[in-house]
């Protein structure tokens, strides 16, 4: 019985478990040969990837592709510039299969079928942001690859190429700007049959980006005070109190009064929709990087500790967080999962307090939605999506869930939490500076700790 307790002190105090292991496939050359392959099957008219079949049909995991009014075809077009990064990186060799193509003019060609949906669309809506991503991508080529600040990025180059992107970035930004209400303090999401009826979804938050990005060219501050405005009002009417959101809020337009709060694609009006809660985790984490106001810090880390701890405990993100386990099945979202990847590893570099937290939140989501959905034969590079479980839309591969398994690879080597050797990712040599991330591995979880010793309690040693 004496030597239990210093025993407990010794385990508690230096017990530690190794840090979440970046997965190999998130550096896989299968990566870009699957994107460069998909690239060379687009129909002509240009039309876009989206999701693919689902696995019980007889040929899974093959792109289904939409029109170019589609309020995702960005983002096929944004992971070829996300690849050309990469090579940036990386560097490109036979192993990685990076230098297989030019990335850039891939991007720039995929790019031009979105042009004429600057002044004629009727799908896009609020989702004109998302559109432009491949557009801001061209613009952010400007410096090194390890810029990623707007302001300081945007309109340093001059060809006809970036004046394309410029033009497509002012009218995608001056087209939301046009959704605004000033007595709602939102952007419009969906248009409605009654016009009274204003629609704002959670989605929205990402959609602002493409403001900060023509303000970051013309210095408009019109756009950067909707923004805000939306950011704020969406703060106050999509959270509840314990830090998850609702997907829809419906807003009285002459008045600005709450309407409604539900569900659009997710189980209930009262659950808690994995890919929205994602969606307000990265966006609001974007928009304290661009204001530092501390409130949008704070909702972004509402909203991530949210999402975290309400992961189930075989790790997978699943399509609600409040969906039944039965009747079975209840799926998993990989979009959800790496769209939150990248929100966590944005918010580890705008919190050093918790960075390590987030980071290792981050890679542990990506090391097990990679066990889970990563499938070498399917055209996505992940299964396992679901775009619409009320429509029936679910276990397929997802073009936004790819291009955000991408775009958090480059955050990591970026950030100094992987390295891309030829083909296979590693965490980062250890050093001796003791502010080094790699400390991190030295951190107990106190989960761990308190398990340990219940455990050696178990064991009746005394």
């Amino acid at each position: 019985m004496t030597f239990i307790f210093p025993l407990l002190l010794f385990l508690f105090c230096n017990l530690s478990i190794a840090s979440p292991t970046v997965p190999d496939q998130l550096f896989s050359p299968l990566i870009p040969q699957k994107v460069a392959n998909t690239t060379t099957s687009l129909p002509s008219p240009i039309q876009y990837p989206q999701y693919t079949t689902t696995w019980n049909v007889s040929n899974p995991g093959t792109w289904q592709d939409f029109i170019p009014d589609t309020w995702t075809s960005g983002f096929f077009p944004a992971s070829l510039y996300a690849l050309n990064t990469r090579k940036n990186l990386c560097g490109a060799t036979d192993a990685n299969a990076l230098g297989t193509v030019d990335w850039v003019e891939l991007g720039r060609s995929l790019s031009t079928g979105l042009i004429p949906l600057e002044t004629n669309n009727t799908n896009l809506q609020h989702d004109v942001g998302f559109v432009s991503f491949p557009f801001a991508e061209e613009l952010l080529m400007c410096v090194s690859p390890n810029c990623r600040d707007c302001s300081r990025c945007l309109a340093f180059r001059s060809n006809s190429q970036n004046e394309t992107a410029i033009q497509a970035i002012n009218a995608f930004a001056a087209a939301l700007a046009a959704r605004f209400n000033p007595l709602v303090g939102c952007t419009r999401s969906w248009d409605t049959a009654d016009p009274t009826d204003f629609t704002v979804i959670i989605d929205n938050m990402m959609n602002l980006e493409v403001l900060w990005a023509s303000y970051a060219l013309t210095g408009n501050n019109t756009l950067i005070d909707i923004a805000n405005t939306h950011a704020n009002t969406t703060m106050i009417n999509h959270f509840r109190e314990d830090g998850s959101t609702w997907h829809v809020v419906e807003y009285n337009s002459t008045t600005g009064d709450v309407i409604r709060k539900r569900t659009s694609q997710g189980y209930a009006d009262s659950s808690t929709w994995s890919r929205g809660q994602a969606w307000a985790l990265y966006g609001f984490a974007n928009m304290y990087n661009h204001t530092r106001n501390s409130d949008f810090l704070q909702t972004a880390q509402r909203a991530a500790n949210y999402f975290l701890e309400h992961i189930p405990s075989d790790g997978v993100v699943p399509w609600d967080f409040d969906a039944p386990l039965n009747p079975p099945p209840r799926p998993a979202d990989s979009s959800a999962a790496t769209i939150a990847a990248n929100g966590l590893l944005l918010l580890a570099q705008l919190d050093p307090a918790d960075a390590d937290h987030w980071s290792n939140a981050a890679i542990q989501i990506l090391q097990n939605i990679t066990s889970l959905a990563w499938d070498s034969s399917w055209q996505s590079l992940l299964s396992n999506g679901t775009v619409d479980w009320p429509a029936g839309n679910f276990l397929t591969g997802i073009v936004y869930g790819d291009y955000y398994y991408v775009t958090a690879a480059n955050e990591l080597v970026r950030m100094g939490l992987a390295e891309c050797k030829e083909s296979v990712a590693s965490s980062p040599a250890p050093t001796s500076t003791t502010s080094n991330r790699d400390s991190r591995a030295r951190q107990i979880h106190w989960g761990t700790k308190l398990s340990i010793i219940i455990v050696i309690l178990s064991m009746n040693l005394y």
